[in-house]
């Protein structure tokens, strides 16, 4: 890959911390609370990715308030015992910091608990540039966010490459012209995010770091 990228956008949930056991959980929940019996696990998994308001709207117009109410109020109290981190992630983002490379997070979740993840993983000092649902009109795959994370941190998106595990990620990063990296360990699978021809695909994060300093890619 070309050495002029000097700004590196992550998506959080999957990505960076590992919260798919926590959100597993949570859509579990809010759907047997509405639906006894009716979602399994895998029922769940394509609801990972857009906004909550997407998933609910398409199950139940009429209640879409209140069930993402019923999961943030879930999601919030499991937080802390269902969230870890994924290898390699702390070390990567912390060397990208020190060569001075201009870090953002770009998430379809909340701020408020966007926070929360990057503060309990200890990656919260890394990232000074949050964009979360509530900065934006238009989630990923529009490139809104994207925009407005390169503008707050003063790059161009040929400067800028976005990391993530879902395809809206990758489309994310396409629309807005940047480069894209997915990441192999996202829970829809390798082969999934491969099909929407991301540049470059991690293995671990310090796969990064190569990538970057233009040693692969």
């Amino acid at each position: 890959m070309s050495n002029n990228i000097n700004t590196v956008l992550f998506d959080l949930d999957g990505t960076l911390i590992n919260t798919n056991e926590l959100i597993i959980a949570s859509f579990l929940h809010t759907l047997e609370n509405y639906y006894p019996n009716r979602y399994k696990r895998e029922d769940v998994l394509p609801f990972m990715g857009p906004t909550l308001i997407e998933t609910f709207e398409a199950i139940n117009k009429d209640q879409v308030e209140e069930m993402v109410q019923t999961y943030r109020e879930y999601n919030l109290a499991n937080h802390d015992q269902l969230v870890t981190e994924f290898e390699g992630v702390y070390e990567t983002v912390k060397v990208l910091s020190e060569k001075g490379y201009k870090l953002a997070v770009v998430t379809t979740k909340m701020l408020n608990t966007a926070l929360r993840g990057l503060k309990l993983t200890g990656l919260d000092p890394f990232f000074e540039v949050v964009v979360a649902l509530d900065h934006v009109e238009k989630a990923k795959p529009d490139p809104e966010p994207i925009y407005k994370a390169l503008d707050l941190l003063g790059s161009k998106p040929e400067e800028a490459i976005m990391v993530g595990d879902n395809h809206h990620d990758i489309l994310g990063g396409k629309n807005a012209g940047t480069k894209t990296a997915g990441v192999a360990w996202t829970i829809k699978g390798r082969e999934h995010l491969m099909s929407f021809e991301p540049d470059v695909m991690l293995e671990k994060m310090p796969d990064l770091l190569y990538v970057l300093e233009g040693k692969q890619g």
